[in-house]
Parts: structure tokens; sequence; C-alpha cells
């Protein structure tokens, strides 16, 4: 008895598609290994870019700023004389926002400066603190009198650091600092000078009191921002104390002030590069300034000034820059770096009440 095999009942749509099955396997296997080296290769930028953002997340230590005066000294052969100190930390604080970890990234259109927040606002913050001083140099330390004619580097470094700090096109934002440094040099090489006397630096109690006023109105703005992190109702207190003052535009007696979220991180750390850029300046100031403070008897005001910005510096050891409630379970580091500038401010405005006595 023959049997008869049985015919393979499969339909042609099913063979068709069992065809295109086998004659795609060998594309997507050849296909398989780019896509790993794709995914291995993106993986490897992503923890580069990151290990970056680390790194140059750092803010700078603080300065010896007798040491840097000697320093600079040394290498033009001169001494250090009044004024050298001051100018030499101004110059050192410039150079550390270039040449610190990442260099200057508040311009950087690039990964992974371009990702970072932290940082630029440090660096405006000491930037400000930088144009403020080089400003009290040109218009009060180095001038004697209102009708005295001013250094011509000191108006060159004051128009440079006003240069906008986002400009990376031609010329560049580190390309005009650093020009102003260049100036700041000559100035302090001119300033230790015994053959020129066109070049001045005038430790004077009004010039300082004069400077710590503008310290004074910075630190409360930054106080105030700090404090905006959790909200705040504000009374109109612009016309207090004067009856007859009047301004522009009518004002409500009273207002919520609010930082919106996504800023509060950015007070925080612009607070904390200001903060650092004066502690240098108010520790050079307490070299040029000594025999005026000690006739104030104002010296150890100045140090509680100090003292007070040291501690707003403390490292962070949370990760991020947190925002509870001020009496609330979890911590809120705007508040607490409010609080010590407050008292800094208090503290400057206790100095500038004993520099202006007589």
């Amino acid at each position: 008895m023959i049997t008869r095999k049985r015919r393979s009942r499969i339909s042609p749509t099913r063979r068709k598609d069992d065809a295109d099955e086998h004659s795609h396997t060998p594309v997507a296997r050849r296909r398989l290994p780019w896509l790993r080296a794709l995914a291995t290769v993106a993986t490897v930028l992503l923890v580069v870019l990151l290990a970056l953002m680390w790194w140059w997340d750092h803010e700078p230590r603080s300065l010896d700023v007798q040491h840097e005066a000697e320093a600079r000294a040394k290498a033009n052969s001169q001494p250090v004389v009044i004024g050298s100190v001051t100018t030499a930390t101004l110059i050192a604080t410039v150079e550390t926002l270039l040449d610190k970890r990442g260099g200057y990234i508040s311009n950087d259109i690039m990964p992974p400066g371009v990702l970072m927040d932290n940082m630029p606002n440090w660096e405006f913050g000491a930037l400000v603190a930088s144009r403020d001083l080089a400003r009290a140099l040109r218009n009060d330390f180095s001038r004697s009198q209102t009708q005295s004619i001013e250094d011509k580097d000191l108006q060159e470094v004051d128009t440079l650091l006003a240069t906008p700090n986002d400009r990376w096109v031609f010329r560049s934002t580190e390309s005009q600092y650093r020009r102003a440094t260049t100036h700041l040099y000559g100035y302090l090489a001119r300033l230790a000078d015994a053959d020129q006397t066109n070049a001045q630096f005038f430790a004077r109690a009004d010039n300082l009191s004069d400077y710590l006023q503008t310290v004074s109105a910075r630190l409360g703005s930054l106080s105030q921002r700090l404090s905006a992190s959790v909200g705040q109702l504000r009374l109109d207190t612009n016309l207090a104390g004067d009856p007859s003052a009047e301004q522009s535009t009518p004002a409500p007696g009273a207002s919520v002030v609010k930082t919106p979220w996504t800023q509060i991180d950015n007070v925080f750390y612009e607070a904390r590069g200001y903060s650092w850029a004066m502690l240098q300046q108010l520790r050079a100031m307490e070299r040029d300034f000594g025999s005026v403070l000690r006739d104030k008897n104002a010296l150890i005001s100045l140090r509680q000034v100090t003292r007070e910005l040291e501690e707003s510096l403390r490292d962070l050891d949370s990760p991020v820059v947190l925002n509870g409630r001020p009496f609330g379970f979890f911590a809120n580091h705007s508040l607490v770096m409010a609080n010590y500038i407050s008292r800094a401010n208090a503290a400057i405005i206790d100095l500038r009440k004993l520099l202006d006595r007589g």
C-alpha cells in the first residue's frame, strides 16, 4: 500500500511573510552592533558631561590677600605700599573668575557650561562686587577731592568691567576683563613707584565709609531677595521719615513678594559669589586702612563683618538648595544665607557710624 505524502497547505500570504522575516533578519543583526556602539558613546559622553559639570561647579577658596600683594610687588621689584593690597586683591578676584575650574562660564554657548546655572550666578555676584570696587577706586580712593583728575588706568578698568557678563562674540567678556587686569597692573606699578606721583591711594575714613554705604545697599538687597524665597508681605516704607517726600507713581500699601522657585538657587549662588568677593576686599582693606580703623576703634567692627561673611560661605552639604518652610521640617538655605548677610549688613552700619565720627 502506497502512502501519499500530504502537501503542505500553507497560504501564499503566510509564505510571503515568512520570506520577508528571514530576509530582514540579517539586516537587523547587522544594525544591532551599530546601535549598541551609538548607545555606548552616548552614555560615555553623558558621564563625561556630568563629571565636568560636577568638577566645574566648585567655589574657589579664599585668597591670601597679603600674599597676593607681596607676590605682585616682588615681581615688579617694588615695595608694598598703601593701596597695594586692595588693588592686588581686585586683580586676584578678576583673575579667579577667569582662571578657576572650567574658566569663565557665564558666556558659554556649548555644554557643559551652557547647561549650568549655579556657577554663572556665583560669577555674577563676584563680578558685581568687583565692579563696585573698581568704581570706588576710580572715583574715591585714587582721588584726594572732587576736583582731582581721575586715573586713566582706573577709568579703563571701570569701563572694561562694565562689559556685559555673557558676551561671547568679538570682543568677548573674557578678553575685556583680561584687559581690565592689565590696566590694574599698570596702576599698581605706578602706585608703588616713588618716581611717579600721578597714582595715589588715599586711605581716609570718609572714602571707606562711602564705599561701605554701597556695600550695605548691596547686602540689603540680597537679604530681601533671599528672604522672598518663602514669600513675604511687605509694607511700603519708601517715604518713611520724610513727610514732604514724594514718588513718581503711587504704590500699594502692602504687597506680597515671592521669588519664583526656578530662581531660588540663582539668588542663593549670586549672594555667595558677592559674599566671597566682599570677604576678600574687606580683608584687604583691613590692611590698607589699618591705621584709620585703629584710630576710630573700628577694627573689631570690621572683623565682625568678615566673620559673618565667612559663616555665610560654609560648605553646602545638601546637593540642592532646599526651600523648606521657615519653621518646617526641611531646611531653607536661602533664609540661613539671608540671616548671615543681614548680620553682616548690621555690622557694616555700625562700622560706618564709627568711621563718620570725628
